[in-house]
């Protein structure tokens, strides 16, 4: 039964990542990378518990935490042109 949840899993992350090539916009493309994220998380939690290693399930957890953070980054790189003030420069 898992091993069709991998297989589906697998799919999809073949879907997303056609996806995000062929997305007509810069946010479509990224939201595509931020699904791609998602389902290798899912990916590895699964593997993780075939093959009975629990720590998988750590590391698809860190690897959605930095999946999250770096879609937020992204988008707001292309909506603000940068990531962050560098404050007032002395002169």
């Amino acid at each position: 039964m898992f091993a069709a949840g991998a297989l589906a899993l697998l799919v999809t992350l073949a879907l997303a990542i056609t996806r995000a090539i062929a997305g007509p916009t810069v946010f479509d493309r990224v939201l595509a990378g931020n699904s791609v994220g998602t389902v290798a998380m899912l990916l590895l939690a699964v593997i993780g518990f075939l093959t009975s290693r629990p720590e998988f399930l750590d590391l698809a957890l860190i690897y959605g935490l930095l999946n999250a953070l770096g879609t937020i980054a992204v988008l707001k790189f292309f909506r603000v042109g940068d990531l962050g003030d560098p404050g007032q420069e002395d002169a």
